[in-house]
This record gives C-alpha cells, structure tokens and sequence, in this order.
C-alpha cells in the first residue's frame, strides 16, 4: 500500500482536502466535510446544486479510481470523495428551503446521521453495489445510493414535521 500524495490534485480530492486522513472514522469526517461545504452550495439554485452535485459524482468515479490506483488498494477508507458525493445528495432536499434557522440546523445534522447510517449499515441494494461494483465506479456507487436513501428518508421526514 502506497502513502498518500496530497500534492496530486486528484489524491488531494479523493482525500476529501485531508479530511479522510483522519486516524479513525476517516468516512465519518469525509461526511463533516462535506457538510461544513454545505451552506456554500445550498445559496445554489436547487437546479445549480443538482447540476454540481452530479458532475462531482460523475467526476467522482475517475477520482476515486485514481487514487485507490495510487493506493494499491481498491476503496481505501481514506478515500471519501464519494462520502462527500454521497452527502451532497443526502442534504439535497434542504436545497430548496433552507433559511438556516434552529429546524435546519436540525434537518442538517438529521441528513448526516441519515447518510451515516445508510453507508455503514449498506442495506439491502446500497450493499449489493458496494459487493459487486468495482473500480472508481465501485467506490462511488454504494455512497450515491446511500445518499439517495437518506434523501428519501429526510424528504420523509420535512413533510412530516
């Protein structure tokens, strides 16, 4: 297994900025960094917001094969670009309303547990693609699905409270 080079832009963001260098939980604080991103994007128009959302995620597949490449090692933890594609799309549904008051502060850190839970748990087909997808595209996959998971669930959750 190689040592990380952070001097390579593509490793410097598939280590989430260096966040994924964290000696323990490096997807647990991938995912803080992308939430701390988050207020940046959420001044985006919801169509902007999908449209960054999505060419992070696409872009994600490349980065994140680069760097397990690099690596020597297919989805080192340490990686957490797709943890940080994978919470964009879980805060997705604040996009539209969030006027940062104590409920979306809330509905913020709901979104986070929620994409925690669906990335370490890997229910059902979120699971099933961290199985059987390999390469960048396996890397980012199973996180992407989580995201929508958790997206759904907090969406849920918005409309009921």
């Amino acid at each position: 297994m190689n040592k990380p080079d952070l001097r390579d832009p593509l490793q410097l963001l598939a280590f989430g900025f260096g966040s994924g260098l964290a000696p323990k939980a490096p997807g647990t604080f991938g995912s803080l960094a992308a939430v701390v991103l988050f207020p940046l994007l959420a001044l985006l128009t919801p169509l902007a917001y999908g449209i960054v959302v999505l060419v992070v995620s696409v872009a994600g597949i490349a980065i994140c094969g680069h760097a397990a490449k690099a690596l020597g090692v297919h989805d080192d933890g340490r990686i957490v670009w797709d943890e940080f594609a994978g919470q964009w799309i879980a805060l997705a549904p604040l996009v539209p309303v969030v006027s940062w008051g104590w409920r979306d502060a809330v509905a913020v850190v709901a979104a986070f547990a929620l994409f925690r839970l669906f990335d370490v748990a890997k229910p059902g087909p979120i699971g099933y693609l961290d199985r059987t997808l390999h390469g960048g595209l396996g890397i980012i996959a199973d996180d992407l699905a989580a995201g929508v998971a958790a997206a759904l669930c907090l969406s849920g959750l918005l409309y009921l409270f």
